[in-house]
């Protein structure tokens, strides 16, 4: 079953109609071809993006860049925290942070999006908890602790365009499972899982629209090309 969910939550067509993470990410990125991976972790969604020609991961926890690299995602990888690597400017046509922004300090994560502007010349793309979402350590990893939130209108006020993902708020919860895995699941609140996370699909023709009510939100920076 979890198979059969990955699989439709994954098709391009429902992807039009209940906008979904992967869909949002390919329709940014259409026309990149460079893209920088903050916190790549062990399955990136980039992996979907057929168009992008070049990409680092960075990634400092070694077994999930390890899975990256079998799953071959990325053409470049480096083992580091992302507050201690730096690029010359304009080196990337995309900066992305897909679920990383939470497990920073938020003063890091301050300074890891202006350092972003620099390096992109294109644009920063942010996924994140809708707010503070408290979550352990996982998969023996601590940077898989969050320490940080990051709201619709913080990331509104730091010039990010926001979507809506993942259906309501109401419907998730912290993440309580070690797993490396894909499960889709696995912040659903309610049981049985499977009905309430079809429910939060069907909610995010909504959502989508409403990003202060959403669980995850979608952020997109467009950076000016002052220094091209």
């Amino acid at each position: 079953m979890k198979k059969l969910v990955n699989k439709l939550h994954k098709s391009k067509f429902l992807g039009t109609i209940f906008p979904t993470l992967d869909y949002c990410l390919q329709k940014e990125l259409k026309d990149c071809e460079s893209v920088l991976d903050l916190g790549c972790g062990p399955s990136s969604p980039l992996q979907y993006c057929k168009n992008i020609k070049s990409s680092v991961g960075v990634e400092a926890f070694s077994p999930y860049l390890e899975e990256s690299k079998r799953r071959n995602i990325h053409t470049e990888y480096i083992e580091k925290k992302i507050e201690e690597i730096d690029f010359p400017e304009n080196s990337f046509d995309a900066v992305i942070l897909i679920e990383v922004l939470e497990h920073l300090p938020e003063v890091t994560g301050f300074d890891i999006i202006e350092k972003a502007k620099k390096w992109a010349r294109g644009k920063i793309i942010v996924s994140t908890p809708n707010g503070y979402l408290p979550q352990k350590e996982l998969n023996s990893n601590p940077l898989q602790k969050h320490l940080s939130g990051w709201d619709f209108e913080k990331m509104r006020k730091l010039g990010f365009e926001c979507w809506g993902l993942a259906g309501p708020k109401c419907l998730r919860r912290e993440v309580q499972d070690n797993t490396m895995g894909d499960d889709l699941t696995i912040t659903i609140k309610y049981r049985p899982r499977i009905f309430w996370f079809a429910l939060a699909t069907l909610s995010q023709m909504i959502t989508y629209h409403l990003p202060a009510q959403a669980f995850e939100i979608f952020c997109v920076n467009t950076i000016s090309y002052n220094n091209s």
